[in-house]
């Protein structure tokens, strides 16, 4: 036997055991934080169950808490501070018994909640849990398959219906604890709430976790609607007013447009025969590669729109364009937008234009749950047809 044979029968030996090993790593990994969430959610069960009774509003006394905390640091270390103790029950609070049951439920998905807006106490009773199970139970896996650290997060969202569908697309979609935070941060079940096309919003979710590299993905970047709450913008503001803002606010505005979108020009002048255009504003994004021209409008958007940002990319393309950089992509940034006229008129265009509506506040819990109504509403409709 050569050695050329020894050698590739070893490093084929190697890789089988080095992905085994990985893999059995990674069950410990996943094991562990399972135990960890089983125990936190348990202790906080005894602490909410049997000494509040199981009431919410009861006044847990601080002095209990710090005594508790001090014996069970004391005999088992780290980890069980009266922060910590508060943190698993505020944890068996927001996931109660019959909660972590509806949500191991593998058919309630996060379109079915965002499109729902009936509130859980009226939803259909789940098996209540008669005692926790013991926390070597591969029953925990399903009810908390998300890691520890996901959860703290998670609870600092106070909306359950927000909780909950952050919750599903975390797991539906494999967001890391980043990428978690990155979407609660950016409103992303506000924006979903809001959107005419929630499916799309839900893709979105999606390439967060495969990645943006091309213009072909450049739909999946761009969120829809843009919540604009810090510019400040009375009632009555012209398109001059909302550039001088965006523009005062631009590193508010970085955040709100997304990661790496680098500012290049305002009013970027173009010649075309003896007539001058501006686009109002442009931007660079560097893992499209590409050119981001933004024209604004106060109002609501038309097909006219779609055909003068054509006309601009047409010219950047050929002008403003360097080598090695992808074509530019249209934004077009309005107060509204009609879904259908969005469609016909930006479908099948030869650049990437794209229709986005800006809120500049974002609707209380009442407006959003009648929105979410009125889109299911639509949804069915549609269904039917």
């Amino acid at each position: 036997m050569g050695d050329a044979e020894v050698s590739g029968g070893y490093q084929s030996l190697l890789g089988d055991l080095v992905v085994l090993l990985e893999h059995a790593r990674d069950v410990v990994t996943r094991n562990v934080n399972t135990v960890m969430t089983a125990e936190h959610w348990s202790v906080g069960h005894r602490i909410v169950e049997e000494e509040q009774a199981g009431s919410e509003r009861a006044a847990y006394g601080t002095e209990t808490m710090e005594r508790l905390a001090a014996d069970l640091t004391s005999r088992f270390g780290r980890g069980y501070s009266v922060d910590n103790l508060y943190l698993m029950r505020r944890f068996r609070l927001a996931w109660p018994p019959e909660r972590i049951l509806e949500s191991a439920i593998p058919e309630s998905g996060a379109l079915g909640i965002l499109e729902s807006s009936v509130p859980e106490s009226a939803a259909p009773s789940v098996p209540a849990l008669a005692s926790p199970p013991r926390l070597d139970s591969p029953v925990w896996a399903a009810l908390f398959p998300l890691p520890w650290t996901a959860y703290v997060r998670l609870m600092a969202v106070k909306n359950d219906f927000a909780r909950r569908f952050y919750e599903t697309e975390a797991l539906r979609n494999g967001w890391t604890i980043a990428q978690l935070k990155r979407q609660i941060d950016s409103q992303f079940y506000e924006r979903t709430a809001l959107s005419t096309d929630k499916a799309v919003m839900l893709q979105r979710g999606k390439s967060e976790v495969a990645g943006v590299g091309s213009d072909a993905q450049a739909s999946a970047t761009f969120r829809d609607p843009f919540i604009l709450e810090f510019l400040d913008l009375k009632d009555e503001y012209s398109e001059t007013d909302l550039e001088d803002a965006l523009l005062t606010h631009l590193a508010e505005f970085l955040l709100e447009l997304g990661d790496d979108f680098a500012f290049v020009a305002r009013q970027r002048r173009l010649r075309l025969d003896d007539t001058w255009f501006r686009v109002d504003l442009v931007f660079y994004h560097r893992q499209l590669h590409c050119l981001v021209l933004i024209d604004l409008k106060r109002g609501r958007f038309s097909y006219q729109d779609a055909g003068q940002m054509h006309l601009y990319l047409n010219y950047a393309r050929a002008n403003w364009v360097k080598r090695g950089e992808n074509p530019p992509v249209g934004l077009i940034l309005c107060a509204e937008k009609g879904a259908d006229e969005a469609h016909y008129a930006l479908d099948g265009l030869p650049n990437e234009v794209l229709a986005a509506e800006y809120r500049l506040a974002l609707p209380d819990e009442d407006t959003l749950a009648k929105e979410l109504a009125r889109t299911r509403r639509v949804l069915e409709e549609r269904a039917d047809t």
